[in-house]
């Protein structure tokens, strides 16, 4: 927000202090200065008043005059000009050769078409005094010839940019911020007078608007018009229009000016109608209807939603509420009667609105954050004011009134000895109570029952930020100084502690991801509900809803980072960038049996390469990504094998028989890998299969710490080998007869010798095995610690294992 220390000027007497005094006083009491500059004129040598002699035309330009200028010198200079608006006798500005001008532009004798030119006459925009270039600059009232300019005009004025938090909406204001500074400074704070009174008993109103009615309370508690008849529409007055340019406004006309002046002074945005183009005699404040359309002043047609407030009239909209009026009732030139707006809107409306319209005004700026809901009438008075000032007219009695003004009264009790058990130093009494009341909090001083100094203090409702005793504290040592805090030696006892189970953990797994050649990406917590809901199941979407999101891509709290690095993947496609692997660790959020649980999440995809190579590389598939998940658990202390993952069906977001699962969450982890569905990823505007995992586990589960490996001996004896085929079903995964054959094989040898591993090496389909069915071939491998094994106990052993999977289970022996 830009601030003029000129207009800051009328409220508290800052000529004490330098910029530099007040930029440093801003940054202490917590407000960022992001720049500084300087309006006017800036000091130029060369640059002198001149007074136009002769003007002749150019005798080979019909656009060019050949002007005898007298710039204070002995013979009057020739100067060759291509502007229209002045006549001889003018005074105009006159830079001499070697006169450097507003963008570095140096000026040096010419000739210009053949006739020499020693000097150029200037226009405001070329000497950095606004945005006029239509013509020269024409003093009025000029002095002697040859003064130099920076003589004529007074010093320019200095502007601060600064950057005010979300929380101090007050101070989006000129007068808030000189609250500010004379608090901080122990100045008086001067509020702008206003003749204008609410009641008038003396006349009968005459209201431009017969009806002000809304239709929703909950968003437009209050609303109130004021009728002024018979102004008239001028460019404003030198001095608004030089206070509004200051602070990067433009004029417009006189009655439009003014509400911007009070906008920027008091932060309370207004909005004037012209009353003759009020339909019907009445405004209404309503929702808007779907699809209802609008032409903003920006000359933009938009179309409305059924959440977003306008005024209307009895025909159509008028205004997007707190955000932008209409070309359909904008003060123009023709204009007479006009009917003033001032209200307060709920803010979660008006952002929405801006948010989804994609408009941004400094009005929406200040509702969307809070206005002073009792500010309103006072802001009309001052803005009435200026108008019958400015541009004539005749106040049409009181305003028109619907609704109630927001009593938003808080009071917060204080010790003196809790503010400084807070702070950590001592600090009289009564610079406390001095602190408070220059911020113009009300302030009621007694001793409590215990004895204690105590402070009752008041709220005001340009302060709802205030809420607690600690922001009573905060609100003090920001205005006393922080600078004042004594300085004291700190004294820190050192403890050597280990890093706790999850950050170790986390720490690894990105380790891993990164050694495997995979890019770590972060992304916002927060996802869109058609995102989420592709992950979780319908009853869980709304336990993972916020209750008040900034946007609607930002509804809900993620159940997986995998939608985020599909964006990436989208994103950085469409830059033409191949990134093949990616991943992200961070929250997510999971329900179980009606609780919401904050979950540590890993999330991992596998993009086909996309840009042609000198060499192709093996695809990865589903394998790979199992085999990434599997060195993801191992790292927490889990192994798990092919044969304990369970298939995925029926899921939006993996495709169907082409991803796994293990583990859940009764078991404090979970991990889901495989392929993508190809119908989710297209929606997403990526058109290749891609594999993924994400795995998730809870904090409690990582804090117990992995169970260390023990070392077992291996043996030194051969192992025995045996190969079985089995015919099952096509439905059946490989997984559940490999789990079989594995028990089956665990009792063959009665605890004798071990069997090492039962591993498959081979599927087949096709001649000599019969439709919908597949032939699986497993190694069955056998060992013993203590001697080799002869053929009889293994073919023993092996025998049993043929005999009963056949008796459990429906597979047939393939020979």
């Amino acid at each position: 927000m830009k601030i003029s220390l000129e207009w800051l000027s009328k409220y508290v007497d800052l000529s004490p202090y330098s910029a530099d005094d007040i930029e440093k006083a801003l940054t202490m009491i917590g407000f960022e200065v992001e720049g500084i500059h300087q309006t006017g004129l800036p000091p130029m040598e060369n640059l002198v008043v001149g007074k136009v002699l002769e003007k002749e035309p150019h005798p080979d330009a019909d656009r060019l005059n050949v002007c005898q200028v007298d710039v204070g010198q002995d013979v009057p200079v020739q100067i060759v000009c291509g502007a229209t608006n002045y006549k001889v006798g003018d005074s105009v500005p006159v830079a001499l050769p070697k006169c450097v001008l507003p963008g570095d532009f140096k000026i040096k004798k010419s000739k210009l078409r053949g006739v020499k030119s020693e000097g150029m006459m200037c226009s405001a925009r070329e000497l950095g005094m606004g945005e006029d270039h239509s013509g020269l600059l024409i003093l009025d009232n000029p002095p002697a010839t040859g003064t130099s300019i920076n003589d004529v005009f007074p010093a320019g004025d200095t502007v601060f940019d600064i950057e005010v938090t979300p929380n101090r909406p007050d101070c989006l204001s000129h007068l808030g911020m000189a609250r500010e500074l004379a608090a901080y400074f122990c100045l008086d704070l001067v509020y702008p007078e206003v003749n204008t009174s609410v009641v008038r008993p003396d006349a009968a109103p005459r209201h431009l608007v017969g009806k002000i009615s809304i239709e929703t309370e909950e968003n437009c508690p209050h609303y109130q018009g004021w009728s002024i008849r018979g102004v008239k529409i001028a460019p404003s007055p030198k001095w608004l229009q030089k206070q509004l340019t200051a602070v990067g406004l433009r004029p417009i006309n006189n009655v439009v000016d003014i509400t911007n002046y009070v906008l920027m002074e008091l932060g309370q945005p207004l909005h004037a109608f012209d009353a003759a183009k009020i339909s019907g005699s009445q405004i209404i404040v309503r929702m808007a209807q779907q699809g209802e359309k609008i032409t903003t002043l920006d000359e933009k047609e938009r179309t409305l939603e059924d959440y977003m407030m306008v005024i209307a009239d009895a025909q159509r909209p008028l205004v997007i509420a707190g955000v932008m009026g209409s070309v359909t009732a904008e003060v123009d030139d023709s204009t007479v009667d006009i009917f003033l707006e001032s209200a307060y809107f709920k803010p979660s409306c008006i952002r929405r609105t801006s948010r989804r319209l994609a408009l941004s005004s400094d009005s929406s700026y200040r509702y969307e954050r809070g206005v002073d809901p009792s500010g309103a009438e006072f802001a009309a008075m001052r803005a009435v004011d200026l108008i019958l000032q400015c541009a004539g007219g005749e106040l049409a009695g009181p305003p028109l009134v619907a609704g109630e003004s927001l009593e938003l009264k808080q009071e917060i009790e204080i010790t003196a000895n809790y503010v400084r058990k807070s702070i950590g130093f001592d600090a009289p009494d009564a610079e406390i109570a001095r602190v408070f009341e220059s911020l113009e909090l009300e302030l009621d001083e007694f001793t409590s029952n215990e004895g204690e100094h105590t402070f009752c203090v008041g709220i005001p409702s340009f302060r709802l930020d205030l809420q607690r005793r600690a922001d009573l504290v905060e609100e003090f040592l920001r205005i006393y100084g922080t600078d004042k805090i004594p300085s004291t030696p700190v004294t820190i006892t050192s403890t050597i502690h280990e890093d706790s189970p999850l950050a170790t953990f986390q720490q690894k797994a990105a380790t891993l991801l990164v050694g495997q050649g995979f890019n770590e990406c972060v992304h916002y917590p927060m996802r869109s509900e058609v995102d989420v809901a592709q992950w979780v199941a319908p009853e869980e979407l709304d336990q993972l809803a916020l209750a008040n999101p900034l946007a609607s891509d930002q509804s809900h709290l993620r159940a997986s980072v995998l939608p985020g690095l599909l964006d990436a993947v989208k994103l950085n496609r469409s830059r033409h960038n191949d990134p093949r692997r990616l991943f992200e660790i961070g929250r997510a959020f999971r329900s179980h049996e009606g609780k919401l649980w904050e979950v540590l999440y890993i999330g991992f995809v596998l993009v086909p390469q996309s840009e042609q190579s000198w060499k192709k590389r093996e695809e990865d598939d589903f394998y790979t990504a199992a085999a990434l998940a599997q060195k993801i658990l191992s790292v927490a202390g889990i192994n798990v094998t092919s044969k304990d993952f369970a298939l995925i069906s029926d899921h939006a977001a993996w495709q169907q028989g082409q991803a796994a699962q293990v583990g859940g969450f009764t078991q404090g982890w979970s991990a889901e890998f495989g392929m993508l569905d190809v119908t989710m990823l297209s929606d997403k505007g990526i058109d290749d299969c891609v594999f993924a995992g994400g795995l998730y586990f809870l904090p409690a589960f990582l804090d117990q710490g992995a169970d260390r490996s023990a070392f077992k001996a291996f043996s030194l004896y051969p192992p025995a080998t045996r190969d079985l085929a089995l015919v099952v079903d096509q439905s059946v995964p490989a997984g559940v007869v490999q789990a079989k054959l594995e028990s089956l094989s665990a009792k063959s040898t009665q605890g004798a010798f071990a069997v090492e591993s039962v591993s498959i090496f081979d599927i087949y389909q096709g001649k000599g095995v019969e439709d919908g069915k597949k032939s699986l071939a497993f190694s069955i491998r056998f060992r013993s610690v203590e001697r080799t094994l002869n053929d009889e106990e293994v073919n023993k052993a092996f025998e049993f294992i043929q005999a009963k999977i056949q008796e459990e289970a429906d597979y047939r022996i393939r020979s």
